[in-house]
């Protein structure tokens, strides 16, 4: 397995600390704030604020997982490599592919976020009666997505400064309309409204983690190990940039849900209750309840910030998703054309691409939620590589030089994995079905495409994949034979299913540790990224 660099431009290590924190922070509160409370409530009630917690609780477990993994790749997209590392060519493959097309789609959603919230003071940008795009409106999104990409041809130390003005507009927009719903329509009685029942609200809590927007909004601590490589320091700031940027997102996140709990009409909640929440300009929630209680001005102010927000996030997820794609040529998953920087470090050619498949992604997709439940977990599911990963680096080169070592890792990152399969379990099975289809896709091209490669086929990897089948049928089997909230069939209750599947992660990850590429290959892998590992390493 070797890492090819073409050309002889680099990527420039012109991102701080700050910067990094703060891509964080602004690729996590976009179009998340602006809709993620209201999806999050009419699926959870009450119960949305536990959704918020558990979820940062489980992007925090994976976030500490990669401040142990991340700066020991220090390059763009090292999430891409790392699936390479311990699970050979195949798999590294594939995990790329999943990657690619969970970044790919982000700018475009954020896009489709902002047109959502103009078309209720400039109609005509939806078609009548939808939450689809109309002719002009996709006119006017094409537009957007160019100005992403042109401004990413700037170089990274601009990118950031750019994205580092508008994330201080972004922490403080959402803590301003939380502080004023709470101060000016604040109504406990709402608290004590369920969705169904109070099982059934349980329920709710969980499945909106993967499908409510939770998930989506929290992702966010990525961009710091896609940056990595343009970092001046990533072995010192990596680390707390992923953490750090978790903390501050997932505070503002709960200080908005439960001010929108309390700002809703109890009006609205009689007649519709939360399952079924509707008032006038629900396709921009949080103006449209400042309105309603006569906060004109921040009405205005969050219109003003439904550009910005998304925008931002729309912004720095295009820097990010040209990295990603870059480590895709690189390890030799996309063509190696792709792999070509300029002389200011910029990876033009990735950007082109990002731009005409993000077109693809204002065609006529399901609704924000739908997108982000897709989005959200195949994201997760990529990442759910880092535990089994971490374990395996850790096998091969213990003595390998850490600059931030996770405590307690041989219990940390299985429940990592098991944590990572339930929030994938949680969107659903239709979510799964797209999923699955997708990689079966991909699989089937992938070795349909081997047979006329020179490799030979156990140089592609196919050895270390085989936990891979157990995985992915199993987590099926189980969704499809699971409780009706989630689409299955109501053979197997919540809780039990639940039980059931960490059983199944369990195995299949001690299964990926067992099956993993020869200690000696991860040690040659990890020396092309810096690492001092010695040629007889225990």
């Amino acid at each position: 397995m070797s890492i090819k660099i073409s050309g002889k431009n680099k990527l420039k290590r012109e991102g701080g600390l700050v910067g990094l924190i703060l891509a964080c922070v602004g690729a996590s509160i976009g179009s998340g704030w602006l809709f993620g409370p209201l999806f999050t409530a009419k699926m959870a009630g009450p119960l949305a604020i536990g959704s918020w917690i558990l979820g940062a609780a489980a992007i925090l477990l994976l976030a500490l997982v990669f401040a142990e993994l991340a700066p020991m790749i220090p390059r763009a997209g090292a999430v891409v490599h790392l699936a390479h590392v311990g699970n050979g060519p195949i798999v590294g493959h594939m995990w790329s592919w999943i990657l690619f097309l969970s970044y790919a789609s982000i700018a475009p959603l954020e896009v489709t976020a902002v047109l959502t919230y103009a078309n209720n003071y400039w109609p005509g940008l939806l078609q009548p009666h939808t939450d689809l795009l109309s002719g002009f409106g996709f006119f006017i999104a094409v537009i957007m997505l160019g100005l992403f990409v042109v401004t990413n041809f700037m170089v990274i130390g601009w990118v950031l400064k750019v994205n580092n003005a508008a994330t201080w507009w972004k922490i403080g927009i959402p803590l301003l309309t939380a502080l004023m719903l709470i101060i000016v329509a604040w109504h406990p009685g709402n608290f004590h409204m369920h969705v169904h029942n109070t099982m059934s609200d349980v329920h709710g809590m969980f499945i909106a983690i993967a499908s409510g927007g939770v998930i989506f909004s929290l992702l966010g601590f990525r961009h710091a190990i896609d940056l990595a490589g343009e970092s001046k320091n990533p072995k010192r700031d990596v680390p707390i940039a992923v953490i750090g940027s978790v903390l501050i997102a997932s505070a503002v996140y709960i200080a908005v849900q439960v001010a929108f709990l309390g700002a809703v009409n109890p009006a609205d909640l009689a007649k519709d209750g939360w399952q079924h929440l509707h008032f006038q300009g629900v396709n921009g929630p949080f103006a449209a309840l400042a309105a309603a209680v006569g906060i004109g001005w921040l009405a205005t102010l969050l219109y003003v910030d439904a550009f910005i927000s998304p925008a931002g996030t729309g912004l720095i997820y295009t820097t990010t998703a040209a990295r990603v794609t870059l480590a895709t040529a690189e390890t030799g998953a996309a063509p190696l054309w792709l792999n070509k920087i300029n002389r200011h470090g910029v990876p033009w050619v990735t950007l082109i691409v990002l731009f005409l498949v993000g077109i693809i992604f204002f065609l006529p997709f399901p609704s924000w939620q739908k997108m982000v439940g897709y989005i959200a977990s195949m994201t997760v599911l990529s990442y759910s590589i880092g535990p089994i990963a971490l374990i395996q680096i850790r096998k091969a080169m213990p003595n390998l030089e850490r600059p931030f070592r996770l405590w307690g890792a041989p219990v940390l990152a299985p429940l990592a994995f098991v944590v990572s399969t339930w929030i994938v379990y949680w969107s659903g099975l239709r979510t799964l079905n797209f999923i699955f289809i997708t990689l079966f896709v991909l699989l089937a091209i992938y070795a349909f495409t081997g047979i006329f490669r020179k490799e030979r086929w156990l140089e592609m990897g196919w050895q270390y994949m085989w936990w891979i089948f157990p995985y992915f049928i199993g987590l099926w089997v189980l969704s499809w034979i699971g409780p009706k909230d989630l689409g299955g069939e109501g053979l197997l209750a919540f809780f039990p299913s639940m039980g059931a599947l960490a059983i199944l992660a369990l195995g299949v990850f001690y299964l990926a540790i067992r099956d993993s590429v020869a200690d000696k290959t991860m040690r040659v892998y990890m020396r092309q990224f810096g690492n001092k590992v010695p040629p007889s390493a225990p």
